[in-house]
Order: structure tokens, then C-alpha cells, then sequence
């Protein structure tokens, strides 16, 4: 009990990679939740302090084998990309909640999601039974869910960037939006590979996603609600961080947008009430547009812009730690909006500087 509240029961499977961890540091000191398995094929047995480090001495949780599942509250899914849902049918049969971190369950249309991902969907049927988890744009939905879905972080910053612009009619129709993303080595995961190896990695500022990244088929789901999708250009670019990833995106605004008025009115009007969405657009300092530097291990995403009236063109900017608002702490956020708790709770970090 905290206080006189219950608390849920919490499992997390697939919880010795990054996002697990992120996971695993929020959920153990979360006043409405109890912890109670996080499971590890690779570490079966051992303290989750053994591949998380930052949680020595805090907890004297073990990993278990997902091949044995108690039954729980609720489920979060931090496994690779196409595992959940191979296995859907099991995790559902212990918890009656689900939130899972990949990308299985994201798209709602199997052709969809056979097209960005190679292969056709393993459990068709299971898409619509998932709401995509960005509270932002789908608050109500998520809300009464059993079911949601992660976020991808490159669509989460360039969603966020530019979603008030095409929620408030600002953008010229039929005109591409181009956006690209800088990113963190964390994206890639725990699972060391040759793109990852430090010498390989270390200084890069390497485009490996230039064209048909992923992830634009999410920016373009969440778009149309907003009505008519615009073409859609992401390309994505590895720098020299591990946590945060930067979207900036070009688009065109309508002739009648006469300035950063109307522009500022649709931001605010879009992120006024969002607990977790900053505008961050100064005139002076070295922080004056956002930078996913100081947003280290918070939930927040800051979002600014720049607009050039002559040529009508708009750059709006999103920052977020991919590992928090781009992946476990959007997750957590989604919980406590299917709960009915404050969005904020276990959430408040507000990040570190300098770092």
C-alpha cells in the first residue's frame, strides 16, 4: 500500500536492454506500482543491478525466465521488434493490461506495417486492439485501452514538432514535409554490433537512414488525423550522444499566415494543458531552441520553431530523450493515463545540467 492506495502488479518482459532499465528505474519507485518480475534469458538468476548498474543497492530484484509468467496487473513489453507479437496471445493471458515498447503493434493496417517491415504481421488481428501510445494525440483513447502500443522516438520528436501546424489548418496542402533526425547511439539498443563497436561509433555524424526509415509510416498515421497526409520525408542521422534525438522538420505554411503570431497561437492552443511538452523559443542565450542534451532521463520533449516569412517555409524543432519520452517514459505516461492517475507521477526528473 502507498498510503491508502493499492498498488498494481507489474511485470516486464525483456528487462536486461536499455529501455528496460529506463523501465525498471521508474517502476521500482513508482508510489502506485510493485514490481513484481522482470524477466532475461540472458540473465536468469542475477540481480537486475547486473545490467543495470545505477540501480547497485536499490533493489534486490532478481531476473526470471519469460518462459515462466506470473500473472500481473499489467505488462510492459520490452522485447526486440517482431517478438511480442509472436506471443501475444500468451502475455494477454496473464495481465489484463499491455503496454508494448516495439514496434509490433504501432500500425493499424497489416498491409501497412508488412510494407515498412518486411514481412507480414504475425497477429493480424491484434492492431486494432492497440492504441498507439502517444497521450498527446491519443489521451482518450489510451484512456479506456487495454491495450497500447509504444512509440518510436523519431516519430515521437518530428509528431511533436509538427503536429499543432497540421492540427491548426497552417500548412500549405499537397507540399512535402522533409524532417531530419538526429539521434543518440542508445536507439540502437544494448546488443553490441559493428555500427555500434566505440571506434566505428565514436565522433560519427553518419546518415544511416536517409530514405525509408521506419518510422515515417507512424508520422503519417498520426498526421491523418489532423485530416489530409502529406508526403512524408524522414531521414535519420547517428551524432556523437547516447541519449536524445533532435527532429527538425521543413514545411511550407498557407499564404494567409501573416506571422509567428498565428504560429504561436497554434503551438500554444495544441500544448497548453500537455504536462510534458515545453515551447522553447528564446531570444537570447545559448538555449534558446531545443537541445535534447539537458533533457537527459526526463519525460519532457521541448518544441520551437523558426519561420522564415518571405519564403513561407517553417522549421519546427522537437528534442526528447529517446529512452524516456521517445520509448519507457511515455510507457509509464500511458499507464498512468489508463489508471486514472496524475500523468506525472513517478515522472518528475526534470533532467540534468550541465551534463
Amino acid at each position: 500500500m502507498a498510503g491508502d492506495k493499492p498498488k498494481i502488479r507489474v511485470g516486464i518482459v525483456g528487462a536486461s536492454g536499455y529501455t528496460g532499465g529506463e523501465l525498471l528505474r521508474l517502476l521500482l519507485w513508482h508510489p502506485r506500482v510493485e514490481v513484481v518480475q522482470a524477466t532475461s534469458e540472458r540473465q536468469s538468476g542475477k540481480f537486475v543491478y547486473a545490467a543495470h548498474p545505477n540501480l547497485r543497492g536499490l533493489t534486490k530484484l532478481k531476473f526470471s525466465s519469460a518462459r515462466q509468467l506470473q500473472p500481473a496487473d499489467l505488462l510492459f513489453l520490452a522485447l526486440p521488434h517482431g517478438s511480442a507479437q509472436q506471443r501475444i496471445d500468451e502475455f494477454a493471458a496473464v495481465a489484463e493490461r499491455i503496454i508494448d515498447l516495439s514496434a509490433d503493434f504501432r500500425l493499424r493496417d497489416a498491409s501497412t506495417y508488412a510494407k515498412w517491415y518486411g514481412h507480414e504481421h504475425a497477429a493480424p488481428a491484434w492492431l486494432d486492439r492497440f492504441v498507439y501510445g502517444l497521450p498527446e494525440l491519443y489521451r482518450e483513447q489510451i484512456a479506456g485501452a487495454r491495450y497500447v502500443s509504444g512509440v518510436g522516438c523519431n516519430a515521437t520528436a518530428t509528431t511533436l514538432a509538427v503536429w499543432p501546424l497540421f492540427r491548426a489548418g497552417l500548412v500549405q496542402p499537397g507540399r512535402d514535409l522533409i524532417v531530419e533526425v538526429k539521434v543518440g547511439s542508445s536507439e540502437a539498443g544494448a546488443t553490441p554490433s559493428a555500427g555500434s563497436h566505440h571506434p566505428e561509433r565514436s565522433h560519427v555524424v553518419r546518415s544511416y537512414a536517409p530514405v525509408g526509415h521506419r518510422h515515417t509510416a507512424e508520422v503519417m498515421q498520426n498526421l491523418a488525423l489532423a485530416g489530409e497526409v502529406p508526403p512524408v520525408h524522414l531521414s535519420v542521422t547517428a551524432v556523437e550522444m547516447v541519449r536524445g534525438a533532435l527532429a527538425t522538420a521543413h514545411l511550407f505554411l498557407r499564404p494567409e499566415v501573416e506571422g509567428e503570431k498565428e504560429i504561436w497561437a497554434a503551438y500554444r492552443q495544441a500544448y497548453r494543458d500537455e504536462p510534458f511538452v515545453r515551447i522553447v523559443k528564446e531570444r537570447r542565450g545559448i538555449y534558446r531552441l531545443p537541445e535534447p542534451k539537458i533533457l537527459a532521463g526526463s519525460n519532457f520533449a521541448d518544441v520551437g520553431f523558426a519561420f522564415d516569412p518571405e519564403s513561407r517555409r517553417l522549421v519546427a524543432i522537437a528534442a526528447i530523450d529517446n529512452l524516456m519520452k521517445g520509448a519507457a517514459g511515455t510507457a509509464v505516461q500511458c499507464m498512468n493515463v489508463m489508471y486514472g492517475w496524475d500523468e506525472r507521477t513517478g515522472l518528475r526528473f526534470p533532467g540534468l545540467h550541465p551534463i
